[in-house]
């Protein structure tokens, strides 16, 4: 199984009468979500499934991937990694799945995912997130081996290495 996660782009800041979940995209933010959502597209399979929070700067930066995108309340900036990794069945989805969402719950979910299980609760302080800078890529993958299954990384991309 791949699980691609996408950290959201560059965003507004929060201003008066502005909540977080309404921040949009800034211009910065909207080309850097179009040249990463290029750059997926020539990869990711057409079975692809993209999950996304319900904030609205996640739901701009899969916009620019061109491809039906359901928003899960799990992905939210509060969400938790047990919560992304049930939203998108890891390990056992048989389709890639992408996951548009935030810091420090992406990062969280690559270090638990590359360091192996035995931290059994990533959000209890048994972790530090991994930095997945803005409008970044971490794509990983599961291998099947033997009696336990393997986390080999991918690729890793920002909008500026693309």
């Amino acid at each position: 199984m791949d699980l691609i996660l996408w950290r959201h782009a560059e965003a507004e800041e929060l201003g008066d009468g502005l909540e977080d979940p309404a921040r949009g995209l800034t211009p910065k933010g909207e080309r850097h979500a179009r040249r990463v959502a290029d750059w997926l597209n020539r990869f990711l399979p057409a079975t692809t499934k993209v999950l996304v929070s319900p904030a609205l700067r996640t739901q701009q930066t899969a916009e620019a991937l061109g491809r039906r995108f359901k928003v899960v309340e799990a992905l939210g900036p509060e969400g938790t990694v047990e919560g992304l990794l049930a939203a998108a069945r890891w390990p056992d989805a048989r389709e890639p799945v992408l996951v548009v969402g935030h810091q420090p719950t992406l990062g969280l979910t690559a270090a638990y995912l590359m360091t192996g299980p035995r931290l059994s609760h990533a959000q209890d302080g048994g972790l530090t997130p991994w930095t997945i800078k803005k409008g970044g890529v971490w794509w990983l993958r599961h291998r099947p081996r033997q009696d336990r299954g393997e986390v080999v990384l991918v690729a890793v991309r920002t909008p500026e290495q693309i």
